[in-house]
């Protein structure tokens, strides 16, 4: 593929070294306006090093497919809006043959039971997450995140059901913490901006309205009061959120690890995480038990076996003991050695389980994907239905005027982008499709 023509240029080393921080790149070119982004996050005096795989494009603030190291910060920005975005994978007890012969009852049974887009459940649904989190991430939990639990969301989220070698049947999805993260991650990015910029934010007046109307209140029902100034804090803080577009605000900023702040985002990240990972579980349950019922079988869903169940996120912050350092990791998969993991390509070319080899120089991470080399609205423009339809020929797919911005030619080509990580990953499976969904809700850009 030639991505000269969609934009991308040589990698500007000469730029990069002027910041004196550590870096290595794994893509061959880059679009300017994401060496601008990476040589940004290299000049912040907290980022010890960072690297870019071989899908890297240009992202909010930092490039997708970028990793980075800090000491004694954590970046949301760096992190991305939907935290713990990932892949999960399992094989499944079923053949090739048995699913190719029921494509079109699995797929509408699929899109009628697991919520796409902007749907969700009508119900909370059930979620036991042993870990703490900030008042404000309970309460974006109660009103919206309970009903998204077990959703797909949109874009380039998808359910895959492919094969591998063997013929086994693989299912495959990529989604993340939904509209759950996204709040909480929109909230952290937004109050590190306004507390470097206080006029921009009117909450703590609000609050303290609230305190002096309330103050009797207080005296009498003292829990009652805490309850209430929760609720209304929360949801305040929507509100502010909401007259902000955080895409104009191009500044990165950090949080320290020692601070409020900080250490509140680092719990509700981590909350979130294993609220995409529970997201994901419950989406491949629901899809394995539309497999036994179409075909008859009897097989019981376990994620505990590790040889059928892989779940790897590749948007979080984690610590990293042996530097002492903060690694961040946007559209990048964590590939420590002997770790497995999953990397998807597009609609047609499937997706690869992945042994990491632990590599210093990519900070133990590997590509996300294939990576866009075209901008949704770019895509629409200039991608043929008609080829779309031809390139997706013998795979039950979402092929539509709606998807047509996730077609195989909006990506790199993923063949290239896995040999350009050899000695970041081994390839031990390559899951080829047979069925693939996405939302199909017109998007609006």
């Amino acid at each position: 593929m030639d991505l000269k023509k969609f934009g991308f240029v040589d990698i500007d080393h000469e730029l990069f070294s002027k910041t004196g921080t550590p870096y290595k790149v794994y893509a061959e070119l880059l679009e300017g306006e994401a060496q601008k982004q990476f040589y940004n996050v290299l000049n912040q005096p907290y980022v010890t090093y960072g690297a870019l795989m071989p899908d890297a494009h240009t992202g909010y603030t930092m490039p997708i497919g970028g990793v980075c190291a800090t000491k004694d910060m954590v970046v949301p920005q760096f992190v991305g809006f939907d935290i713990g975005c990932g892949m999960c994978a399992y094989k499944t007890e079923y053949t090739r043959a048995q699913v190719e012969t029921h494509v079109d009852q699995i797929y509408d049974l699929i899109v009628e039971r697991v919520p796409l887009g902007f749907n969700r459940h009508k119900n909370h649904q059930s979620l036991k997450i042993d870990l703490p989190m900030s008042d404000f991430a309970e309460h974006i939990l109660n009103t919206i995140g309970l009903k998204q639990v077990g959703t797909l969301g949109g874009g380039n989220h998808f359910i895959e059901i492919g094969y591998g070698a063997d013929e086994r049947v693989w299912i495959v999805i990529h989604s993340g913490s939904r509209g759950f993260g996204h709040k909480i991650a929109s909230h952290y990015m937004l109050q590190s901006y306004i507390a470097k910029y206080p006029q921009e934010g009117r909450l703590k007046a609000v609050i303290d309205d609230f305190e002096e109307r309330n103050r009797l209140f207080k005296e009498r029902n003292p829990e009652g009061y805490k309850k209430a100034l929760k609720k209304f804090s929360s949801k305040q803080k929507l509100d502010i959120s909401k007259k902000y577009d955080l895409d104009k605000i191009k500044e990165i900023l950090p949080l320290g690890v020692e601070s409020d702040m900080g250490r509140d985002y680092i719990k509700d990240q981590n909350f979130a995480l294993e609220y995409a990972l529970e997201n994901r579980k419950r989406m491949i349950e629901t899809i394995h038990n539309i497999l036994n019922e179409v075909l008859d079988g009897e097989f019981v869903f376990d994620y505990t076996d590790e040889n059928h169940f892989i779940n790897r996120n590749h948007n979080h912050a984690e610590y990293n003991t042996k530097r002492k350092e903060w690694i961040h990791r946007k559209g990048a998969t964590q590939a420590e050695n002997g770790m497995r993991g999953v990397i998807p390509g597009n609609m047609r070319d499937g997706s690869f389980v992945v042994i990491g080899r632990g590599a210093d120089e990519s900070l133990s991470s590997s590509s996300h994907g294939a990576g866009r080399v075209m901008s949704r609205k770019k895509a629409t423009k200039e991608v043929n239905l008609e080829e779309f339809k031809a390139s997706m020929d013998g795979i039950k797919g979402t092929v539509d005027a709606n998807t047509i911005d996730e077609s195989p030619f909006a990506y790199k080509d993923i063949f290239e982008v896995m040999r350009l990580q050899e000695d970041l990953v081994d390839v031990v499976e390559h899951i080829k499709v047979l069925i693939n969904i996405k939302d199909s809700v017109k998007r609006r850009y």
